[in-house]
């Protein structure tokens, strides 16, 4: 193989293909890209054996070929290289040279017939929405996705589901839960459970609007953005029934300004280490909530005026929940519903149902 590329198109998407291969993998080869050069272009591919990401390019290629090079080397060499142009070249022994300016790198590459494809999607139901709402769904949930794998491995994704043209996305850690939902154009319904990892790599690889379809077949899931096509595995098994961790009726109900209170949140939480999860103590009475919170650096207190309806009452929130959850919403003013100290509070607009974040509550000395 021998190819001429433009370096800096080249490293950008080195550095997206880079971000889903496997690191120390008993599959080393996994741990490459792979090159497939062609006259006039180059595709790369990386696989991780849950997700597969690829681009096409030009290139100007003087012997075709295939080689897998390793994706952190290459990595390496790139953020350092100078020039407009990378030229590499490799042999039947698996060296590669990779020359740019002055610069130049010999290294082992390892052979492309090592390297394993993902398979191939069959025909499924296509999604068709645009890459602005596919940001603004994923925002909006994907911080209540759990990070530990644990009993249930479902919780590591999304509940994504169409019904009726309704596009809606769910995420629950077993600490909050968080529902987004968007009117979409006819589709068939489904029901799946995106991975968030997945998810995380394709919000990166939008850069522009544009339209965005999404194929969804038995057990794969597929993108095409930017030029890059990114095909996923879906999480298998059911999705936790959270329907029954809502609340349906409330005995408290506040109306708040959601700018304010995350000023408010964020300033008391400058007294809160991340080693420890120290609740915020919430006192609500007739016309304001009282902010409390006591830690080993010290203590902080503020009042916030609001309207309660309902008996007065107090309980203890986490302040990285309710300021993830405030973030993620764009009114500008939602309702707080309460069901005492013990039952999960809810977040909701005040005129529909485009998204609901439960909070549980938090023990209080």
């Amino acid at each position: 193989m021998k190819i001429s590329v433009e370096r800096e198109l080249f490293s950008d998407v080195i550095f997206r293909l880079s971000r889903i291969v496997t690191n120390k993998t008993s599959y080393p080869v996994l741990e490459g890209i792979l090159f497939n050069a062609e006259k006039g272009k180059l595709k790369l591919t990386s696989y991780n054996l849950e997700m597969t990401m690829k681009k096409e390019m030009y290139s100007r290629t003087e012997e075709e070929g295939n080689i897998v090079i390793s994706a952190k080397i290459l990595c390496d060499i790139l953020r350092r290289m100078k020039g407009n142009t990378i030229e590499i070249s490799s042999d039947e022994r698996l060296k590669v040279n990779i020359k740019c300016d002055n610069a130049i790198f010999e290294i082992m590459g390892m052979a492309s017939e090592d390297f394993p494809e993902m398979q191939e999607q069959n025909d499924g139901t296509t999604i068709k929405l645009n890459s602005s709402d596919l940001i603004n769904l994923s925002e909006g949930t994907a911080f209540a996705v759990s990070q530990i794998e644990g009993t249930r491995p479902v919780l590591m994704g999304i509940n994504v589901t169409v019904e009726n043209n309704v596009l809606k996305f769910v995420a629950i850690d077993g600490y909050r839960l968080a529902i987004k939902k968007i009117k979409i154009a006819p589709c068939e319904d489904v029901n799946f459970i995106l991975p968030g990892k997945t998810i995380e790599e394709v919000i990166r690889l939008i850069t522009e609007e544009e339209d965005l379809p999404i194929t969804v077949s038995n057990n794969m899931i597929s993108f095409n953005i930017n030029g890059y096509s990114l095909i996923s595995r879906i999480f298998e098994g059911k999705f936790i029934d959270y329907q029954k961790t809502i609340p349906q009726t409330y005995r408290q109900r506040i109306i708040v300004k959601v700018r304010e209170l995350i000023d408010i949140i964020e300033r008391i939480s400058l007294i809160i280490n991340d080693t420890f999860s120290t609740p915020i103590r919430c006192v609500l009475e007739e016309d304001k909530i009282t902010f409390f919170c006591s830690t080993a650096l010290g203590k902080a207190t503020e009042t916030y005026e609001t309207v309660l309806e309902g008996e007065p009452f107090e309980i203890g929130l986490s302040s990285k929940y309710l300021i993830e959850a405030l973030k993620a919403i764009e009114n500008d003013t939602v309702q707080i519903k309460f069901d005492s100290s013990k039952q999960g509070v809810i977040i909701s607009p005040l005129d529909n149902d485009e998204f609901t974040y439960l909070i549980m509550p938090m023990r209080i000395k």
